[in-house]
């Protein structure tokens, strides 16, 4: 994998990688940069070095001594596979792909003892999108490296739909939020809405509401990070359980231990095919805890 952007801000090259790409560490980028493959404007960098705003950094993502990826049977619930693509209902507390403090035990590692070989992907191989720590519900991964290209080209051509379904604390007033998103300038780990980020749309429909919560659907259009989140914090209406955007006092005292945020429903075009796929994954128990007290009057 590799990332390229444009320095804005003068601090250590080090640093500022780690908080511009959360998953990874301070030492991780510092193994990088050693091995040559951090490059500022063409050329190789020091780990102390302060690169200058408008040069452009461009990081070659490659698996570490601690990253090294190992095949674990880890069982997965799987929703439907083929030659091609596997879909599963991800766990709450299943990490995607190995960064550094999670380096096993995730769906990668799964994958790759289930798949005995996946097309080759530096940290990801078959990864085609991602779903956070705490977000239960449908994984979409590719087998083949001819059905990862095309899975991440339907992904960016926005032929991919998605469902969500969340507890919000209060009632979303929107029916489409259209605001862009961007890193937050001061909490480097939070995403907010902002003009001079990227393009993010999502629509959301009121399932039910009962005594300040709320059940929603989300259909994010485009695929930012926290997207869902961010949007309805916007809103007023945070994810309950949400420890980053939500209210965190409230969510411990009702026992909301995790972000209650559900990838219900995928459907996508098949890589070999074209037939269009329909993936619904079952949510957890305590989401349907939370789901079934809204609903019921």
């Amino acid at each position: 994998m590799i990332k390229s952007f444009i320095i804005d801000e003068p601090i250590r090259i080090d640093k500022l990688l780690a908080k511009r790409f959360t998953d990874y560490s301070r030492s991780y980028f510092q193994y990088l940069i050693e091995i040559g493959s951090i490059t500022r404007n063409g050329k190789g960098m020091k780990k102390r070095e302060i690169p200058a705003i408008g040069d452009e950094i461009q990081i070659f993502f490659s698996v570490s001594p601690e990253l090294e990826l190992i095949p674990q049977d880890i069982p997965l619930e799987i929703l439907y596979e083929d030659e091609d693509v596997i879909c599963i209902n991800k766990p709450v507390g299943m990490v995607v792909h190995p960064a550094p403090g999670h380096p096993k035990g995730t769906f990668v590692n799964a994958l790759l003892y289930h798949c005995k070989s996946l097309p080759p992907q530096d940290l990801r191989p078959g990864i085609v999108h991602r779903l956070d720590k705490d977000t239960s519900g449908v994984l979409l991964a590719a087998k083949t490296s001819e059905a990862h290209r095309k899975l991440i080209e339907a992904f960016s051509n926005r032929k991919i739909d998605k469902e969500y379904l969340t507890i919000t604390v209060g009632k979303p007033s929107k029916e489409s939020i259209d605001a862009p998103i961007g890193r937050h300038r001061v909490k480097r780990k939070e995403m907010t809405t902002v003009e001079t980020g990227r393009h993010a749309l999502t629509h959301f429909e009121v399932i039910d509401s009962r005594e300040g919560f709320s059940f929603v659907r989300a259909k994010p259009i485009t695929g930012r990070t926290h997207q869902i989140r961010v949007h309805l914090k916007a809103q007023n209406t945070p994810v309950l359980g949400d420890p980053i955007y939500g209210p965190e006092k409230l969510s411990r005292k009702l026992g909301a231990l995790r972000t209650l945020l559900h990838a219900h429903h995928l459907s996508f075009p098949h890589p070999s095919t074209g037939e269009r796929v329909e993936i619904t994954a079952p949510p957890p128990e305590d989401f349907q805890k939370w789901s079934d007290y809204i609903q019921k009057f």
